[in-house]
């Protein structure tokens, strides 16, 4: 395939430029001159790749594009969206080999197309036609990036595109799953594995899978591969056409399609696997429950992504009901709104343990109310395995207390998402408010009303290239896998250590100790905040600011840019932040660090105050909920 033969959409070329969607849609409705669509839908426009190169070439907009670029694009084009998946896991296939032997490579790459074709190590998918040029293209890619940054790169580029198609976990969802079930160096199933994000999150050191879609099933595989994972994926329906039949793994983890009816629920009336109550047609959920639970060792853990929904629904609480006599079900956590990408309500993590025959089953179940807080639910469930105190937001319920008429096992029903109501939890809760409080505005700036006499003023453009400050933005996408800590948004709004992990590759922006950290989306909730410590790297949607400390203050910048809104640009309901264009006032540095010394005054007030609020939360839904059912009276 010639160069001239590759298309872009709207999405590829914004990532081209380094702007928004909304960018090319203006750039198209202003500029006479851009390219007009080769393809694609009135929707979805494809646009020629050296079309759109030579027009931003000829606007200044142009940024060089990177070989991994240019090798996406060039399967994009090759194949059609049913199939590029395969086309994807095909160009893995070849990486894998380069990884292997990279010499026997060199040795192909020196013959002529016809020989190359002929003697390629993996042959290409039905349907998937594979040329000369695009096979040199792919090991060129892979020796100069490493065979497993490419295949990382378009793989990445591959799940981005169709996300709603294949539904992914989170990640940060897919480590909390495999820490749960303890994955670690085990025998691990996913029966209804994607491309096989729990399996990689899991650590396991022999790794099953099952996935109706064969594209995604090839996919996974070589993913494993890539990660040194031993292991199967086979394709098929896991309900219907059970790939495993008779393996006990150590732990199952799944997050499996929700609100199916067409599941199989005719032809599977009289399965052995539904130990616990034949599943209605209408809780599929329940179904792939019994099948892993039928997959795990006797004492063996599962951990299942759930709709909320499915803790409450009246056809399935006979054999929720089930569950619970037989101590199957250990644990229900609720997380936030969007967690399971199929859905997108607040979705449970059930938690479920095969009997062991003999053994008497538990009288009790833990509920957790995490939200997004995550490390609660790791705390949570550590502490109900080791007879412990429950954090705040969890708590131990009877399993007795749930078997009434509606089994209803809703977190927000039996726990607050604020605390317990215990005396001891109370108390404590009301110590830690009290001194809070006590020490609220203490910090806070004496500030006297001013004139009005406007201060001369600078901007951070200007003085990027007076060489006062760099401007740095992290890459648009990361390694999935890591262990280099990551400041995420979310840590930048809380104030928090970096909470994110990846792997350190290159194009990473390394914050320092006395960097300022702001985001990209204005209005977006974090504040601009300067860093104390070194060593992370930083986030999607946030920008780096590394100041002179002798020529310019950074608690006096990050206050200039929390004041400064009107140098955000608008961008659909959102600001885009133009850092060049934030001002500043002109005064010498001994005075920026007494502004600094406000402005840093001021944030800990906000951050106290964020801290009370949600205390006092805690403190009086502890109070109401420890009044109402007796564990705490008035003194």
């Amino acid at each position: 395939m010639r160069r001239d033969d590759i298309t872009v959409n709207a999405a590829d070329i914004a990532r081209l430029a380094d702007v928004g969607r909304a960018a090319v849609s203006n750039w198209r409705k202003r500029f006479e001159d851009f390219p007009q669509p080769v393809g694609g839908t009135a929707s979805s426009p494809a646009f020629s790749l050296a079309d759109v190169e030579a027009w931003l070439r000829r606007h200044g907009r142009y940024v060089e594009v990177a070989p991994i670029e240019r090798l996406w694009q060039r399967l994009r084009a090759g194949t059609d969206d049913i199939r590029l998946g395969d086309a994807v896991a095909h160009a893995g296939a070849l990486l894998l080999s380069v990884r292997q032997d990279p010499a026997a490579w060199r040795k192909l790459l020196r013959l002529d197309d016809d020989s190359l074709l002929r003697r390629l190590p993996a042959q290409a998918p039905d349907g998937v036609v594979v040329d000369a040029g695009l096979v040199r293209a792919i090991a060129e890619v892979g020796e100069a990036e490493g065979p497993v940054a490419a295949f990382r790169g378009i793989c990445d580029r591959y799940a981005e595109l169709h996300s709603r198609r294949l539904l992914a976990t989170p990640r940060p969802v897919a480590e909390l799953m495999a820490r749960l079930g303890g994955t670690a160096g085990a025998t691990v199933l996913d029966p209804a594995c994607g491309i096989g994000t729990l399996l990689l999150a899991s650590g396991a050191s022999r790794a099953l899978g099952q996935e109706l879609n064969e594209s995604a099933a090839r996919l996974a595989g070589i993913r494993l591969r890539f990660a040194d994972t031993a292991g199967t994926v086979a394709a098929g329906d896991s309900l219907r056409a059970d790939a495993f039949p008779g393996e006990l793994a150590d732990v199952v983890v799944c997050n499996p399609p929700f609100n199916e009816r067409g599941w199989g629920y005719e032809e599977l009336t009289s399965d052995p696997r539904w130990e616990y109550g034949l599943p209605p047609r209408g809780e599929s959920e329940l179904a792939w429950v019994q099948h892993c639970l039928a997959h795990v060792k006797p004492g063996g853990l599962v951990v299942v992504m759930m709709p909320g929904t499915a803790a409450a629904r009246r056809p399935g609480r006979r054999i929720r009901g089930n569950l619970l006599r037989a101590g199957a079900l250990r644990a229900v956590i609720t997380l936030s709104p969007g967690a399971a990408p199929a859905s997108s309500g607040a979705p449970d993590l059930w938690v479920l343990r095969r009997p062991v025959p003999g053994d008497s089953p538990p009288s009790d179940v833990l509920m957790v109310d995490a939200g997004e807080d995550l490390v609660l639910a790791d705390k949570a469930w550590q502490a109900f395995v080791d007879g412990a105190e429950l954090p705040a937001g969890s708590g131990s319920v009877r399993i007795i207390d749930l078997l009434d008429e509606e089994v209803d096992l809703s977190t927000g029903h039996r726990v607050s998402s604020t605390g317990q109501a215990d005396p001891a939890g109370y108390a404590a809760v009301r110590e830690k408010t009290e001194e809070l409080l006590r020490g609220l505005g203490t910090g806070l700036p004496r500030l006297v009303p001013g004139g009005r006499g406007e201060l001369p003023m600078t901007s951070l453009g200007e003085l990027a290239r007076a060489g006062v400050v760099a401007i740095m933005q992290g890459p648009l996408k990361m390694p999935d896998e890591g262990d280099l800590a990551v400041l995420t948004a979310k840590d930048l709004l809380l104030g928090r250590a970096p909470s994110g992990r990846t792997a350190d590759v290159t194009g990473q922006v390394r914050i320092e100790a006395g960097d300022v950290v702001a985001p990209l989306i204005a209005g977006s909730g974090p504040v601009p905040r300067v860093m104390t410590e070194t060593g992370a790297v930083l986030g999607a949607q946030l920008l780096l600011i590394r100041a002179d400390p002798e020529r310019l203050d950074p608690h006096f910048l990050a206050g200039c840019l929390r004041a400064a809104a009107g140098t955000s640009t608008r961008l659909g309901s959102s600001m885009r932040v133009d850092p060049r264009r934030a001002q500043l006032p002109r005064l010498a540095v001994e005075e920026q660090r007494r502004y600094g010394e406000a402005f840093r005054g001021l944030l800990e007030f906000e951050d106290a105050m964020r801290a009370a609020r949600e205390m006092s939360e805690s403190l009086v839904a502890a109070g109401f909920a420890g009044l109402f059912d007796g564990t705490l009276r008035l003194g």
